[in-house]
């Protein structure tokens, strides 16, 4: 019954895509796929009157308007009195919105609730999700990062993947993604992008970050893509310092700007500015582009035409408050152009100095109300005009609907890029004595659990990622010479950046079984191939880029072939493993 339920749902969850075709992702000359949502979207509604908003904005004194500008930190992790403070910043000083991260998507309905209540105009609540609701709220779907979606060639998934997240965010009362980030990864050392870029290619970035960002606004979602002009090729993590690029205008402008300018034309509604001080576009010492009017009003205004809304990274990061304190940042963001701006150490006094500002006629109150009436339209498209509660009942089901899991399987299935040996995976025969390994994971992973329901005649064995050369002249003790060997090396980390802690001898252990006649799957960023030599000459490697189970399940599939890779590897690693790779095989066995 379930199995049937499960096919129904796939077959419905195919139907409903819309006829997005995919593209060759490295042909500068494909158009993006274009989709017509059955509403105005943001954009369009800028150039019509509003009396919904023309109503609002005329009640509000100076002091409301300027508050209307700022978004605050929430969380329903904290305890209630942290709770109970952010409901007196939004009763005392109206602010325009909030950011909500850690919690669960059932306290949150709640809390949203409450906190609507309090204000006298609409909240705009958004919150981080690149992966979607689970990239900050417990028992809630996290979608693949954006590295493994670079691989995907079928950009129709991942369209309907900013669809299912549309509705995750609508159902627990948000009405706008802080993202995805549409940064591209050219330097493989970068610290805080990586994973969370759609890859190196700037065609292959802007294909994939439409297609989820059309999911998404198609879905009644807002969206703010990040972080301009681009944090792609930084080696400084802006949360911590400010990072420099000291690229020319014309790089900036035909690489990290690219993905930017194309989904401008496209219809984004919001553009988050990074952090980072670029002297080819503002040659002020240790100025933050997101302070810096030449770049956000005079590049990204008026230069490349945005009219949506402009959001600040988070203020309270030391990218900027570093050189600019004590509020100081906070008025300087006004003026630069940013429309919103998120986590301001302390919104009270933000407001209050941005009004001695316009006093001081260094922000003009017009500048301001242009801003505004950019908020109060956005709270307009996403409902926000009509007065409604969030269902609190059964809240967590409705974040975890069946065609939400069924897509997530079909975005890992899709995302498997096979580098070596379409041969060897063929070769592979169910009836044959197996070794099914996972290196990384002490407990039984769900790779070798999937593999051994198909492989009957199989052992399975697991070895520390610290393990010395003691632990692996045992291991190998248990091999023997007719053995197949199929390697799962595990990451571990909650996140899968660079650096995946193996021992020397781990790593002296796996190039030699690359030699012989091992077969490996990769869960883990592709970046870490660069540091383990020998896999170069390994029978087959399968990249599943994460350690989730969605990807060993996918993983295991091709293992067992019942699914033929068709993912490209988003990067390039190294002179063997480079952008674009992967072989496509034919299946031997069906489903």
């Amino acid at each position: 019954m379930i199995k049937r339920q499960l096919l129904a749902a796939g077959i419905l969850l195919c139907s409903t895509v819309y006829s997005v075709k995919a593209q060759n992702v490295q042909d500068p000359s494909a158009p993006a796929p274009h989709v017509q949502s059955a509403t105005q979207s943001y954009i369009q509604m800028l150039d019509q009157p509003n009396q919904w908003v023309d109503s609002v904005f005329h009640t509000m004194r100076r002091r409301q308007k300027i508050a209307q500008l700022f978004f605050v930190r929430a969380h329903t992790n904290l305890g209630k009195a942290y709770e109970d403070s952010v409901g007196m910043v939004i009763k005392k000083e109206r602010i325009g919105g909030l950011v909500f991260f850690q919690g669960g998507p059932g306290r949150q309905a709640i809390l949203t609730n409450k906190y609507q209540a309090l204000a006298k105009v609409p909240l705009l609540i958004a919150s981080d999700g690149e992966w979607g609701l689970g990239m900050r709220l417990d028992s809630t779907i996290s979608y693949p990062y954006q590295m493994a979606l670079g691989a995907i060639q079928n950009t129709d998934l991942i369209y309907q993947m900013g669809l299912q997240i549309a509705k995750d965010y609508k159902r627990i009362g948000m009405q706008m993604n802080l993202g995805p980030d549409v940064d591209i990864n050219n330097n493989p050392k970068n610290p805080i992008i990586n994973y969370r870029s759609f890859g190196e290619n700037k065609y292959n970035v802007a294909t994939k970050a439409a297609a989820y960002v059309r999911g998404m606004q198609d879905g009644g979602l807002l969206v703010s893509i990040k972080h301009f002009p681009g944090h792609g090729d930084t080696d400084v993590d802006s949360h911590y310092d400010l990072p420099q690029l000291n690229f020319t205008k014309a790089r900036l402008d035909s690489l990290e700007m690219y993905p930017f300018r194309e989904l401008i034309r496209e219809g984004t509604a919001g553009v988050m500015v990074a952090h980072m001080n670029i002297p080819s576009l503002d040659k002020t010492p240790n100025l933050p582009s997101t302070l810096s009017k030449p770049i956000v009003t005079g590049v990204l205004k008026d230069e490349l035409g945005f009219r949506g809304l402009i959001v600040s990274d988070a203020m309270e990061m030391k990218g900027v408050v570093k050189n600019f304190k004590d509020g100081t940042a906070d008025v300087m963001g006004v003026i630069a152009g940013n429309d919103i701006l998120e986590l301001s150490e302390n919104s009270k006094r933000a407001v209050k100095l941005v009004r001695k500002a316009v006093r001081e006629d260094k922000i003009s109150m017009g500048r301001i109300d242009t801003s505004v009436k950019k908020i109060l339209l956005a709270k307009y498209w996403a409902g926000l005009n009509k007065k409604d509660t969030v269902d609190v009942h059964n809240v967590q089901a409705g974040v975890n609907r069946l065609e939400s899991k069924i897509l997530l399987q079909q975005l890992a299935d899709a995302s498997m890029t096979l580098l070596n040996g379409s041969g060897a995976i063929k070769a592979l025969s169910p009836d044959q004595h197996t070794i099914i390994l996972s290196i990384g994971s002490i407990p039984t992973t769900t790779f070798q659990e999937e593999l051994h329901k198909y492989y009957k005649n199989s052992d399975l064995l697991n070895l520390p990622a610290n393990a010395d050369i003691n632990m692996i002249k045992k291991l190998i003790g248990t091999f023997v010479s007719s053995d197949q060997v199929i390697i799962g090396i595990h990451d571990s980390r909650a996140r899968p950046g660079n650096g995946m802690p193996l021992s020397d001898d781990v790593k002296s252990f796996i190039s030699n079984m690359a030699y012989k006649n091992a077969v490996f799957a990769l869960f883990a960023n592709p970046y870490n191939l660069a540091n383990i030599p020998g896999l170069e000459k390994s029978k087959a490697l399968l990249v599943a880029y994460q350690k989730e189970d969605f990807m060993q399940k996918a993983a295991a599939s091709v293992f067992k072939n019942q699914l033929a890779p068709t993912g490209k590897l988003p990067v390039s690693v190294n002179p063997s493993f480079k952008y674009g790779d992967g072989i496509n095989i034919t299946l031997v066995n069906s489903l």
